[in-house]
């Protein structure tokens, strides 16, 4: 796990099980579900994910509404790239997850929120 300003890590994980265990550990060291973010390439694999885990997608009020609204226009690529960035991340490093969800894992983060 990569950790960035203390607050907001990464996991790179290879599947939907192990995504799913992973949300679990962040639970069990006081993360809430509100605090954690499963992010795969596709879209509906991304939400049967957070469903299973009792996690989140990065939504609105991560991304700011303007950023929601340019990823209407934006390729899955991109739009999974400004996901990333808007927990925190920097663009290497969502350019870096992003491949890595183009291999089909899945990335869950986990945010302290003040």
């Amino acid at each position: 796990m990569s950790t960035i300003d203390n607050k907001s890590y990464a996991k790179v994980v290879q599947n939907g099980v192990q995504a799913v265990e992973t949300v679990q550990e962040l639970h069990s060291t006081g993360y809430s579900a509100d605090d954690i973010f499963v992010l795969a390439h596709d879209q509906d694999r991304s939400d049967r994910i957070a469903e299973a885990a009792n996690a989140n997608e990065i939504g609105i009020k991560e991304e700011g509404m303007f950023a929601a609204i340019a990823n209407l226009f934006r390729s899955r690529g991109d739009e999974l790239r400004a996901k990333i960035v808007s927990l925190g991340f920097t663009e290497t490093e969502a350019a870096f997850y992003e491949k890595e969800l183009d291999l089909g894992k899945v990335l869950v983060i986990a945010r302290r929120t003040d």
